[in-house]
């Protein structure tokens, strides 16, 4: 199962990114979406599990959830906006996926994946423009990133 990351758009859906993010069977929005039309394009790409961030205040997007957990291919994901509150227990957790700095990473953590795919939105100071693929086979994850502009 190929599942999409991708995190901090701030209003912005990149053709690039659709194009990224086509032939997932699901994608992940790690929050900072700021209006709710970006929502709207990414669900026509895939079934779509969202979080707020802290820049999604309007009305449209302030009532989305702090955090969920879903579970997709046989693995656990949580997912929440900011790393400082991911839980500190990850018990059955397989995947923490987090956005809010804009730096892409993927980094395994006492047994859990940690990702945090970028930002896909406007570039912030010198960093990538990009998102995650999860590719999740017999309830093991693996993660990637994907940059979407130099």
């Amino acid at each position: 199962m190929r599942v999409g990351v991708i995190s901090d758009t701030h209003n912005l859906v990149r053709p690039e990114a659709l194009d990224a993010l086509r032939g997932c069977a699901h994608v992940i929005h790690a929050g900072d979406i700021c209006r709710h039309d970006v929502l709207d394009a990414l669900a026509s790409v895939a079934p779509l599990t969202v979080v707020r961030g802290n820049n999604d205040i309007g009305d449209d997007v302030a009532r989305l959830p702090e955090h969920v957990r879903i579970e997709l291919g046989g693995a656990t994901i949580h997912v929440v906006h900011d790393i400082a509150d991911v839980p500190k227990q990850l018990d059955g957790i397989d995947v923490v996926v987090t956005g809010h700095s804009h730096k892409p990473l993927i980094e395994t953590r006492d047994g859990v994946l940690f990702v945090n795919p970028g930002s896909a939105g406007p570039r912030r100071f010198k960093l990538p423009i990009t998102l995650a693929l999860l590719e999740i086979d017999g309830g093991k994850p693996q993660a990637r990133i994907v940059q979407l502009a130099t």
